[in-house]
């Protein structure tokens, strides 16, 4: 008798990732949380349902392979909507896969079927960890319209027409690949191959390129000639109206957990300025003016030219006290803005400490402590929660630090009390990490020293906030004057 055949172990891919806690029942508003979002002459989904065609178990993150998904169409409520790129993911992580279906209400062709495919790549002659070959293809579109992803089979027989559908040209935004998948590399003659996750290459609140979920193959070196969906419809309606953001808040808020040892905590900007902050100015600095406690005394717009700058009092003991912060009153502070053509909405959470304590260096196994290096008045810290418009759900979270920051995945999260997300703040110099411990801004052993740990002081970020800027409502929402001032 012949032995068993070894079972592969299980990969994290298999699993799907869920957030701890249910999501909440959204107060009723436009599009926000409701699956379908309008783009003009299109309308828009996330497939909710998804069919492993081919699987790599070696190369990638953590040398797991990646998986290749078709999504369905097979939903009742996505009857009518039209693949627009395959997705894939690496398997060192559950899956977390999204894909954007279309739906052409008008009509009039804004999506049509390829006239036929490509044959890019086949992993035959790959001598690599697999589930069966894998064939990727790239459509080829009909004159004036683009491909905004690849067909994945695992035969050598060109995919169904039906597979797929190519997006008129003047719905589509230029893309680029951000974050790498998958890749293997060529050998005997056969060519090379990467496959990274597709992005929008001009982002930001007025740029209308959508993130699809789709991935484009680098085969030989050579990028695929892969569009993404451009949102037309202005209105942004999809974007959370001003009655879903607080329940939204309530939800994600993170928690800011600090170091034991940490002496300058944060206070609310309204604090600092009712307990002595002060406006100088360049030429007059004898005179330094109180500041008003909302601000308004503070010159407005411009540029920073340097001509003013705040301060802590001038007396010692008052001094101490209000660079200390107090936990007890600190307040943040929300900028709600939209992302991705108005399918993701990034809620900026600021944190404003009074005073920016001294930096720690690491040399080998020593550490110095320097006084008054890095120093500061006023120091702002963020994270900002993406929250995914089709069904509310928090996509992912951005730690700044210092000069740059960190976007992290759901998946990568500690979540408490729900699906509020751990945030843990270095001593005295304030950065975000997601994980407690020391994280060395350096190389080789030196650098500056990040401490972290998980301490009983901390700060919910949704317990008392104040919301600043939300332009996409218009005069909704009232801007600090405080908010201006550069």
């Amino acid at each position: 008798m012949s032995p068993c055949p070894k079972a592969n172990p299980p990969l994290p891919v298999e699993t799907v990732f869920k957030l701890p806690a249910p999501l909440p029942i959204w107060p009723p508003g436009t599009g926000f949380a409701t699956r379908f979002l309008s783009m003009g002459d299109l309308i828009v989904s996330e497939a909710t349902d998804f069919e492993v065609v081919w699987r790599t178990r070696s190369g990638g993150p953590d040398n797991l392979g990646a998986t290749f998904f078709e999504p369905s169409t097979t939903d009742n409520a996505a009857q009518g909507y039209k693949v627009l790129g395959y997705h894939s993911q690496p398997n060192n992580k559950p899956f977390t896969g999204r894909s954007v279906l279309a739906f052409d209400r008008s009509l009039r062709g804004n999506i049509k079927a390829p006239v036929d495919y490509i044959n890019l790549w086949n992993s035959l002659s790959f001598e690599i960890d697999q589930d069966g070959i894998g064939f990727i293809w790239l459509p080829k579109c009909p004159d004036g319209y683009k491909a905004l992803g690849h067909v994945v089979t695992n035969s050598t027989q060109k995919p169904s027409l039906d597979k797929i559908r190519c997006v008129k040209a003047e719905l589509t935004e230029q893309c680029e690949h951000y974050k790498w998948i998958w890749g293997a590399e060529g050998f005997n003659g056969a060519e090379g191959i990467n496959i990274c996750i597709t992005r929008p290459t001009t982002r930001g609140t007025q740029a209308m390129g959508v993130h699809l979920g789709s991935f484009v193959a680098q085969v030989g070196g050579v990028m695929s000639d892969i569009a993404c969906l451009k949102n037309t419809n202005s209105n942004l309606s999809s974007i959370p109206t001003l009655e879903q953001i607080d329940p939204i808040i309530k939800a994600y808020s993170p928690w800011v957990y600090f170091h034991p040892d940490e002496k300058y905590l944060p206070a609310s900007v309204e604090w600092f300025f009712e307990n002595g902050g002060l406006l100088y100015k360049r030429g007059d600095e004898g005179n330094p003016v109180p500041i008003m406690p909302n601000g308004s005394n503070l010159p407005q717009g411009g540029s920073d030219d340097g001509a003013y700058w705040l301060n802590v009092p001038d007396d010692l003991d008052a001094r101490d006290r209000v660079e200390r912060g107090d936990l007890a009153v600190a307040r943040v502070y929300m900028h709600v803005k939209p992302m991705f053509g108005a399918t993701f909405t990034d809620i900026a959470i600021w944190v404003y400490y009074t005073f920016n304590g001294p930096a720690k260096i690491r040399f080998g196994l020593l550490n110095f402590q320097l006084p008054h290096i890095g120093e500061h008045i006023g120091d702002w810290e963020h994270v900002t929660l993406r929250i995914n418009n089709f069904n509310g759900e928090l996509q992912s979270i951005y730690f700044s630090q210092h000069k740059g920051g960190t976007w992290l995945d759901a998946t990568d999260l500690e979540f408490q009390e729900g699906n509020k997300a751990a945030v843990y703040a270095s001593r005295y110099g304030h950065a975000f990490y997601s994980k407690p411990g020391l994280v060395l801004d350096g190389s080789d052993g030196i650098g500056l020293r990040n401490d972290c740990e998980k301490a009983t002081l901390y700060l919910d970020t949704g317990a008392s906030y104040t919301l600043v800027a939300a332009k996409y409502l218009g005069t909704a929402v009232v801007e600090p004057p405080w908010l201006n001032y550069l």
